[in-house]
Parts: structure tokens; sequence; C-alpha cells
């Protein structure tokens, strides 16, 4: 949720208000099917998290579900959620007051880089906003978790080798070898692509400290 597209951030942004409004802090208040996919999609991104007390940025934080995730999983580092759907960050902020290692803001890029950086599904809803457009937000985006992040970053994207007859027109199905090959040429050598954990999508893991 780090593009230059205002126009794109406006309307993720409504979507995802709509969602939280309709259903609660729950996993179809991110739009994401049911908690077990959910938990697997968290598993993957934080393959990228070695060190547990390194500091994290999730990008596209939502109401934060990752956080008490990450934290049952041994995480015990700095962690930031950031968002641009004001109301996310408000449930996140009520939600996780206890934490005192955590913060939420509502922003579209941190004022600081973070160790790690992560995004969850914020590429997959693109609404009416035809691919290339969506394309170059992906691109700028994902320097800015570049940019964001010193020792890596890590996100997820629905895959393009999904059944064409089930690939709705208003989500962006991505493809994963255009994605590992951008960020090995343009951000570094070890990047990892994980494609086998059981959902139409794919994570890329891309660490900075090899």
């Amino acid at each position: 949720m780090m593009g230059q597209d205002n126009s794109i951030l406006t309307d993720v942004a409504t979507y995802y208000s709509n969602k939280l409004a309709e259903h609660g802090p729950t996993p179809r208040g991110v739009d994401w099917k049911d908690a077990a996919s959910q938990r697997i999609r968290f598993d993957a991104l934080l393959t990228l998290v070695e060190d547990p007390a390194a500091s994290l940025l999730d990008v596209g934080c939502g109401f934060g579900a990752l956080l008490p995730y990450a934290r049952a999983k041994g995480y015990a580092g700095d962690y930031l959620g950031i968002d641009i759907a004001p109301n996310m960050v408000e449930v996140a902020r009520h939600l996780h007051a206890s934490d005192t290692s955590a913060r939420f803001e509502e922003s579209i890029a941190p004022e600081k880089p973070s160790d790690y950086a992560v995004a969850s599904g914020i590429f997959n809803v693109r609404l009416t906003h035809d691919d290339a457009r969506w394309q170059t937000y992906m691109e700028a985006t994902v320097a800015l978790m570049d940019r964001s992040a010193k020792r890596g970053f890590a996100f997820n994207c629905l895959t393009s080798y999904s059944d064409a007859g089930r690939m709705r027109p208003d989500l962006h199905y991505a493809d994963p070898l255009t994605w590992f090959d951008r960020c090995k040429r343009t951000y570094s050598r070890s990047v990892a692509l994980l494609h086998d954990y059981g959902l139409w999508e794919w994570t890329l893991i891309v660490r900075k400290d090899r």
C-alpha cells in the first residue's frame, strides 16, 4: 500500500474499510477466505524473519492479525504496522494495546527503516484498474519496501498459474517468475520463491544480509 498512484490507494482503502465494517476483525474483514489459509500465508512470510529480536514492518497490516501470530511463534522484536485505511489502524490499536513493543500508524511509508518488511495480500485486489497500471503500482510499492527494510522483505501475490476458469476480473494474478527475476536482478542475489504451500498464490523472500 505504498505506491504512488493516489486513485489506487483511495480505492483500496475504501474497499478494505468496507470489508472491515461488514465482517469485523476477522480473516474475511481483510478479504481472506478463512483463518486456516491466513495461518499458512503468515508462515510463508515469516520465513523471512530469522532473528526473533529484529524489528518488523507490516505493510498493509489491516487490524494487525500477523502480530499475535508472530508473537506466538517466538517473535519478540519491535513491530510497526502501517495501513492506509483509518478504521483498520483504529481497530488494530485497540486490539493490540497491551503489546508495548508494537505500534500502528495510518501511513503509506514508515519514517525510518526496519530490519524486515512484509506485506500480505496488498497486491491482490486491483478492482477496476488495468494490469499495466497495477503493475506500475506494484513496482513502486516493492521499491518502497526495499528502502524500508535493512535486512530483507517478503510479499505474496495470487498466482498467474491459477485455473483460468476460477480467476476473477477484479483480482490480480501475478507471474511469479517475472517477479523472481525482477527481485533477483534489482534488489538482492538471495531470493527465494515459495510456491508449494497449498494456496493459489506465491511468496517471495528477498534477503539482503547474505
